[in-house]
């Protein structure tokens, strides 16, 4: 009994508990899953700055939406969701400042690389996967960062950009064909980046539904 009673809430209880006016649930909540969030946000604006404006827009958005939210995906979907877009969102609006768009996802235009700020030795590898993430239009580069950089299944991946099991592997797979030459002389490191796995206990069934 008394394993129950200290058991942590799940994120969906989370999330109602702030809907109802908890001013500490929504808290917890971010800050169990902020790390996987803002990885999320990085590799795909490629952008300190970008992806912290991404990430509050975003977090603003769950914040003021959280009694929108109906169960029909695991609360980390939805949170995911609303990052990706955000992130999205912050390039679309970058780009067409001074680039004409067709509107297709596909041919939205990528912006140019910033210079790099970590000096680390390690950083240089790091570096270089950022720019040619660069090179990839956007939803790619999306789809990409979910599955084989952070390694969300396709599954999973489809529920967070809601589109299907067979445009993520389509994005997926033209994304490897545009990194690769980019990164030949990274192939180790590319590789077991793309093989790493899931491993900060974030499961895309934790709270859904409840």
């Amino acid at each position: 009994m008394s394993d129950l009673a200290s058991a942590e809430p799940s994120d969906a209880v989370l999330l109602r508990q702030h809907a109802a006016g908890d001013p500490e649930a929504f808290g917890v909540l971010f800050k169990r899953h902020s790390a996987r969030l803002w990885a999320v946000a990085l590799r795909i604006t490629c952008d300190p700055d970008d992806a912290a404006d991404a990430l509050q827009e975003a977090m603003i958005s769950a914040f003021r939406r959280a009694g929108d939210f109906r169960g029909e995906s695991a609360v980390t979907t939805w949170m995911h969701r609303i990052v990706v877009n955000a992130s999205l969102d912050l390039l679309r609006r970058r780009s067409t400042r001074s680039v004409g768009w067709s509107g297709d996802p596909d041919d939205l235009p990528v912006p140019e690389p910033r210079p790099g700020t970590d000096s680390t030795a390690g950083a240089e590898s790091r570096l270089d996967v950022d720019a040619a993430l660069q090179t990839l239009p956007p939803p790619q580069r999306a789809a990409l960062v979910l599955v084989d950089m952070l390694g969300y299944s396709v599954a999973d991946a489809s529920a967070i950009l809601g589109v299907s099991e067979g445009t993520v592997k389509s994005r997926c797979a033209r994304g490897r064909t545009k990194l690769l030459p980019h990164l030949s002389h990274l192939r180790g490191d590319y590789s077991r980046e793309r093989n790493q796995t899931v491993t900060d206990g974030v499961s895309f069934e934790q709270g859904g539904g409840a």
